[in-house]
């Protein structure tokens, strides 16, 4: 009699699960289940470049297409309740999907640390979606009104805002040459509560950045803090600032699924794991949600669901399992065209090497998730523009 396959249930589409999916696909000893709430996986590091004339599919892969011809069931649904004693999760239109093992990937979401308004009146470039939206916003408020903002506002100085302040000011100034209006000096404002950009990385690197943002004509304004907002004004440091485009990315939150179904949580208000990752048994908790070392990166969440997935083929094979050591990611930051600033391991690059290596690890980004023609072909994206007004898509399409 042959044995029964163990169910696995990955949840979550980003980084982590896609890859421990990938991983797992195929193995003939598992029964293997994808839940998301996405239909697409958001590669991340390329939203900032969708929200400022990129192609929507430098950031978007459809899941069909990622797993085209794998052998797996792909559910699209939002994980609301984990239940121990069934072993199964709850989607919120009250499915259920046991498993034998689960993997948790759902990510995480901005942090609004409880500000007055901003929730409500601030863009963000979290997903595809909302990135197409700040791109729609622009458009529409220098086109309407025949004038830019008087301040563009983008709040928190970690890698996500540096990347749009640096595309920010170039982008504007081509949306008001396309459409003949009068030359006009383009207010870029990125704040920080800490006193320099990137508080964790080393000095060098933050001053670094700082200078290529001040050449592009981005303001910076460090140590200062975000105390409120309303539909036209930004109040930092008790000043009131007037602006209709404020993005916040100052900061993410671990799910709120974790803590609705009394997960354990350790530092920073992450997940507590074990040294497999496991939450608890045959529960594991990867990427931005775990309490590790350096989650919170893409390359991380990457990691993390590469050696899960090793580590459930050995226990389902009987074998033992190797224990969790964290890896040290690439930090690569790019700042405007043409420029990145790169901390690897103890080396700093900057410049156009810099932007070669980003464009270097795109490539391999994408062949993480598809066959290389495919991810060739989806790097590639990275030169296109795309525009919904006609009149910016006809003179702002590269050649």
């Amino acid at each position: 009699m042959t044995k029964d396959k163990t169910r696995v249930l990955v949840v979550g589409g980003g980084f982590g699960g896609i890859k421990a999916a990938l991983e797992l696909a195929g193995n003939d000893r598992i029964n293997l289940t994808l839940l998301s709430d996405h239909d697409s996986f958001y590669y991340y590091p390329t939203l900032y470049h969708t929200a400022t004339g990129g192609a929507e599919a430098q950031s978007k892969l459809p899941l069909s297409r990622i797993f085209e011809g794998k052998d797996l069931t792909i559910i699209h649904g939002k994980a609301s309740h984990l239940d121990r004693k069934k072993k199964a999760i709850l989607t919120e239109d009250g499915k259920a999907y046991p498993y034998d093992i689960l993997i948790l990937s759902l990510g995480s979401k901005p942090n609004y640390f409880g500000i007055e308004g901003i929730e409500k009146y601030s863009y963000n470039i979290v997903t595809p979606d909302n990135a197409l939206r700040f791109k729609n916003h622009l458009h529409e408020q220098l086109t309407s009104k025949r004038q830019p903002d008087l301040n563009y506002l983008i709040v928190g100085g970690g890698p996500t805002g540096i990347e749009l302040a640096g595309a920010l000011t170039g982008y504007l100034e081509e949306i008001m040459h396309a459409h003949g209006m009068p030359k006009r000096k383009v207010h870029v404002d990125l704040i920080e509560a800490a006193p320099k950009l990137v508080p964790r990385m080393p000095d060098r690197m933050s001053r670094a950045i700082a200078g290529r943002l001040k050449r592009l004509g981005v303001r910076l304004y460090c140590g200062r803090m975000v105390e409120g907002m309303t539909a036209d004004t930004l109040t930092v440091n008790g000043k009131p600032i007037q602006s209709h485009t404020v993005v916040w990315n100052a900061g993410t939150t671990t799910s709120s699924f974790y803590k609705e179904n009394d997960f354990v949580m350790g530092e920073r208000g992450k997940v507590a794991v074990d040294e497999y990752l496991q939450a608890e048994p045959d529960v594991y908790v990867i990427g931005d949600n775990a309490a590790t070392e350096y989650s919170g990166m893409a390359q991380t969440a990457l990691y993390d669901g590469h050696y899960v997935a090793a580590n459930i083929e050995r226990h389902i094979e009987g074998r033992l399992m190797k224990r969790y050591t964290p890896k040290r990611p690439i930090y690569v930051i790019p700042v405007g065209h043409n420029w990145a600033a790169v901390l690897w391991g103890n080396m700093q690059i900057y410049g156009l090497p810099g932007w070669l290596l980003r464009l270097a690890a795109d490539m391999v980004g994408f062949k993480d998730y598809e066959p290389w023609w495919r991810a060739t072909k989806q790097w590639m994206t990275e030169f296109q523009t795309e525009e919904s007004c006609s009149t910016c898509a006809k003179h702002l399409q590269k050649p």
